[in-house]
């Protein structure tokens, strides 16, 4: 099975990452989880560059073709692999994201984005996709009080210093897909409490993978 992850910046994403494995361990499944972008050697590498505040003057194409990279690689040297295993895999963000923030927030035509994707990667489908709704406000607020706290990838915030107004096309962006998709994507309300989120998300994964 094939779950992501997807929400804004501060939607809690990758603390349920880690309930969920704890779900899976605790039900005897085998698992690999990742993230994008990064996920592979070479991935981490385009991270940095994607990520960085310094990467500012960064085109939309070439961010767009930088995280089709990213992908390229870490689906055929990880997620295939391990799917290929009988591996639940677990990713924090992944295609939605690419459609969802340089398409519908930078604007990129998503056809084109969909075409690149096309011909030059196996792009496996995720069995479910767990949207993280939060408004851009309070996700923010979440992002910066975490940033402040680290010391490692504290540069890494080159999307956190966007505009609102570029994270309420990303929230939209997101609900539309889910719209589109409403077997594949779970919509959780990511404003609950941390327990409360923890509690939705187990549910729906014993009612698809079983208790």
């Amino acid at each position: 099975m094939f779950i992501t992850l997807e929400g804004i910046e501060g939607s809690g994403k990758t603390t349920q990452a880690g309930y969920m494995v704890e779900f899976l361990e605790d039900t005897g499944r085998e698992y690999f989880i990742t993230r994008e972008p990064g996920g592979t050697k070479i991935g981490e590498k385009i991270r940095s560059i994607l990520l960085d505040t310094e990467s500012k003057g960064l085109t939309p194409h070439a961010e767009l073709l930088l995280y089709i990279a990213d992908r390229v690689q870490h689906v055929q040297e990880k997620i295939l692999p391990a799917l290929s295993k009988g591996l639940t895999v677990i990713c924090d963000r992944y295609y939605d994201a690419t459609l969802v923030y340089q398409g519908y927030a930078r604007g990129l035509d998503l056809k084109l984005i969909q075409k690149l994707h096309e011909i030059v990667l196996e792009n496996p489908k995720p069995d479910i996709t767990f949207l993280f709704d939060l408004s851009p406000e309070i996700g923010l607020k979440r992002a910066w009080t975490r940033i402040e706290k680290e010391t490692e990838n504290s540069g890494e915030t080159r999307f956190e210093e966007e505009k609102l107004s570029f994270h309420n096309k990303v929230r939209e962006g997101y609900l539309r897909l889910a719209e589109r998709e409403p077997q594949r994507f779970q919509i959780i309300d990511a404003g609950q409490t941390e327990p409360e989120v923890k509690k939705q998300i187990i549910k729906i994964l014993e009612s698809k993978i079983g208790k």
